[in-house]
């Protein structure tokens, strides 16, 4: 069984703040990775100047399907307690990444990584969507985009 991870073009704020200046700020990712049961994935999470690239932590969360988003990295490659040693995070640059060592089925789940960003003075959230298939499938990306009113 392999994990394939398609990642959505899908940008939101914390507080549904959206401002004109979002595109500069946009936390952008891969279309999509995959690995077999056991092996290592690891999903990058690419900012700007404006959040990861001004030394600002990268958080990661894990929200399994029907329950509440759970941090599973802060500070950029802090674990909180009892979150498994296979999940790990590093930054360098403007980039964050998230590791899964050793991929259980457990792991199927949507993943967030988030940002401080200077220049909307708010957290910067993107959302991937993990799914776990018999075989490898085309990803689905699809886009929402930020509209002022």
């Amino acid at each position: 069984m392999a994990f394939i991870i398609a990642l959505s073009s899908l940008l939101l704020t914390l507080l549904a703040h959206c401002t004109g200046s979002s595109a500069q700020s946009m936390l952008t990712q891969p279309p999509s990775v995959s690995g077999a049961l056991g092996q290592r994935v690891t999903i990058s999470c690419t900012g700007s100047s404006s959040n990861i690239g001004s030394g600002n932590y990268v958080y990661w969360y894990q929200q399994l399907p029907g329950i509440t988003p759970k941090l599973i990295i802060y500070g950029s490659s802090n674990r909180p307690s009892g979150v498994p040693d296979r999940f790990s995070g590093s930054r360098s640059g403007s980039s964050g990444t998230l590791t899964i060592t050793g991929l259980h089925t457990e792991d199927e789940a949507d993943y967030y990584c988030s940002a401080w960003d200077d220049s909307l003075n708010a957290h910067t959230v993107f959302q991937s969507y993990e799914e776990v298939r018999q075989k490898p499938a085309f990803p689905t990306v699809m886009g929402f985009p930020c509209s002022a009113s």
